[in-house]
């Protein structure tokens, strides 16, 4: 089968699964033209992806959309020449739902049964063209590494309001009064539209005196060895698909806790959730009592659920069969 593949925003999660295509089919990635001309630049790069794409929809069977964005939006309102099927993560639900023409699109796969809900309540038409397929990671990259416990606390994820990284370190504050033995190492680049944010969490930091207790990395190029450098990772957002770095923490053998956002129960055991800041302490100084062995066996169940539910050798496979039975006209709800 003959299959594009439009994409413009990040491949962190696609790798495998465009491997996965290639090895089976006959894969073109879509590629815009663009002029810097000064003259109608808008009118003329407007007319060239209009080319493009619709040069794309034409030539293959099924045109696959990593992310339900900008692309599909577009391409859905084209006149339809072939099958359609898009990956939605979480921000497309809110940013570009909207905009797309959902009777073009033939499937649309999402990252868990969460997203499943909050798709079919604003959108109902679409019960019987999707599917769940969990979003995954590679447990042979995410290894365990032996660390002896340390009280290393981390969180790696991009620094915006939605992460509410800000509110763990008020949290931190309050953790060190219980027990003042733990660290608090936060991965993760500046982002350039909240710019205020980072400055106001390095700002808090200083003014609490935690300099000597909370690291700021920047950008982590090397997520295996800094996972493996952490005792407890949290995922502290509001709002989530299904977050990766924390089923690579959970891959890596890491204790993972997390917030209690929409869906989080879909990837940890009820025990491992929270929603105050004084149910994050207890757990995290309930964690640090634990003994050696107890720690072991929490880390290998960590791991375990990875393997057996959120793994990127399973999942690209099960997403490549849905699209190949899509292209075939076998697809049934």
């Amino acid at each position: 089968m003959k299959i594009g593949i439009a994409i413009e925003d990040t491949w962190d999660f696609f790798h495998e699964i465009y491997a996965e295509f290639q090895a089976h089919h006959d894969v073109t990635l879509f590629e815009r033209r663009s002029t810097r001309s000064p003259v109608f630049y808008t009118r003329i790069n407007r007319y060239l992806f209009n080319q493009d794409m619709g040069q794309l929809l034409r030539s293959n069977d099924l045109v696959f959309f990593e992310w339900s964005s900008h692309l599909l939006a577009a391409a859905s309102h084209m006149p339809k020449t072939c099958k359609i099927v898009t990956r939605l993560h979480r921000f497309e639900l809110n940013e570009w739902a909207d905009k797309v023409n959902w009777d073009n699109v033939d499937l649309m796969i999402v990252v868990c049964e969460q997203k499943k809900r909050e798709v079919l309540a604003r959108f109902p038409q679409l019960t019987e063209k999707i599917e769940v397929v969990y979003g995954a990671v590679d447990p042979k990259k995410f290894t365990p590494v032996d660390k002896p416990y340390a009280g290393d606390i981390g969180i790696l994820c991009h620094l915006t309001p939605r992460k509410r990284v800000y509110d763990l370190i008020l949290a931190f504050y309050n953790l060190l009064k219980v027990d003042p033995n733990f660290k608090l190492h936060i991965g993760g680049g500046m982002h350039v539209a909240y710019r205020d944010y980072h400055e106001a969490m390095v700002d808090t930091v200083e003014r609490l005196g935690l300099s000597d207790d909370v690291i700021f990395y920047g950008h982590v190029d090397n997520a295996e060895e800094w996972l493996n450098n952490m005792d407890v990772i949290i995922s502290n957002g509001y709002s989530e698909g299904l977050q990766v770095s924390a089923l690579e923490a959970m891959s890596s053998g890491r204790h993972v806790l997390s917030h209690f956002w929409p869906g989080a129960e879909e990837m940890l055991p009820l025990s491992h959730l929270y929603f105050t800041d004084d149910q994050l302490i207890e757990k995290l100084v309930e964690y640090a009592q634990t003994t050696a062995d107890q720690k072991k066996e929490k880390s290998a169940e960590m791991r375990q659920t990875v393997v057996e539910k959120f793994n990127i050798d399973v999942a690209r496979k099960d997403i490549r069969k849905l699209v190949e039975s899509i292209g075939a006209g076998t697809y049934r709800a």
